[in-house]
């Protein structure tokens, strides 16, 4: 138990210092989005479990030989008043420790669940008022603005891609295609869901700087992938196009780009009696990720091989099993 708690405690540090630092600038997860977005959740799943673990076993480690004995010791102390003398104060430290983390992590998690359901609320009532049926297809609506402006709203089978009249204008029919394949391409890979959870890790942990990397690395990803689904039917010249003009939305007028976390769904009507738009409304994201979805479709890089594929899962699938392992097993054996 002793070791235990040490060894999950450097593997904790790691995940959450430099492991994620490196990953931010290392260049192959542009070669696979898909694979690195697996590795930055096992980052993270693994890094909050090692931390709490970690807390957890040494706090225990005084009245049990694995975390189910001494878990089983700590319910005798809760329920059945049994004698805590074996307990130190850094170990009841540790528990209570270990005890909040875990309340706020869950807390957070449902709060911004909340918050964004509330606010993606809100922006679908006030687009049943102010946008209108689109002819390219069900579950696309148009505003009236006239920047570039295109972006989807998460909501099962309520959910709904929005176009702007002046994209519409500044498109052209193969380059519209393109972006209603991207936008769709959210909405079905459920990309909604991957903010959320990057959202919720970083408002939880705001003074941990690798929560904002992950979340901006994640934006980054998930608009790869999306454009990744647009160049199985569209050419990249077509793509790169669209992706400017709609990039050019970002500085229209009216504050078309509010920033709110992860994406979500703006509310509120501006002055002229318009929607305010969400945070990447109008360029799929910050300046940056614009920059580098742009650079990747001008100067493609090979996927990455088979072989560094598999070895990555596999350091994703080390990630998550050691720390599980570590907790879990030895109560088992035992």
């Amino acid at each position: 138990m002793f070791w235990t708690s040490y060894f999950l405690a450097v593997l904790a540090i790691v995940l959450a210092w430099p492991v994620p630092i490196l990953l931010s600038r290392a260049h192959w997860p542009a070669r696979d989005p898909f694979t690195a977005m697996v590795l930055w959740q096992a980052i993270g799943l693994a890094g909050g479990l090692s931390m709490i673990g970690a807390m957890l076993v040494y706090g225990l480690e005084p009245v049990g030989d694995n975390l189910v004995a001494g878990l089983r010791a700590l319910a005798d102390m809760v329920l059945f008043a049994a004698p805590t003398t074996a307990l130190g104060f850094w170990h009841v430290f540790a528990l209570s420790a270990a005890a909040l983390l875990t309340a706020h992590l869950v807390f957070t998690l449902l709060l911004t669940y909340y918050k964004i359901e509330r606010q993606r609320r809100r922006h679908r009532e006030l687009l049943a008022l102010l946008a209108s049926p689109s002819d390219d297809g069900p579950g696309t609506v148009v505003i009236s603005h006239d920047s570039p402006v295109a972006y989807c709203l998460p909501g099962g089978a309520r959910s709904v891609t929005v176009l702007s009249d002046g994209l519409m204008a500044a498109l052209e029919p193969a380059e519209l295609r393109a972006v209603l394949i991207h936008e769709n391409a959210h909405l079905t890979q459920r990309h909604h869901l991957l903010l959320w959870a990057f959202a919720a890790w970083r408002q939880a942990l705001p003074w941990l700087p690798t929560t904002r990397l992950a979340q901006e690395a994640v934006n980054s990803l998930i608009e790869m992938l999306a454009d990744d689904v647009a160049l199985k039917t569209e050419s990249k010249a077509t793509l790169i196009k669209a992706i400017a003009i709609v990039a050019s939305g970002s500085a229209g007028p009216q504050g078309a780009a509010v920033v709110e976390p992860a994406g979500l769904a703006g509310t509120g009507l501006t002055g002229a009696g318009s929607l305010q738009l969400p945070d990447g409304a109008g360029g799929s994201g910050p300046a940056s990720t614009t920059a580098s979805r742009v650079s990747r479709l001008l100067s493609p890089k090979p996927p990455l091989a088979g072989g560094l594929r598999a070895a990555v899962l596999a350091v994703c699938t080390l990630l998550l099993a050691m720390p599980t392992a570590l907790l879990i097993v030895p109560g088992l054996l035992g």
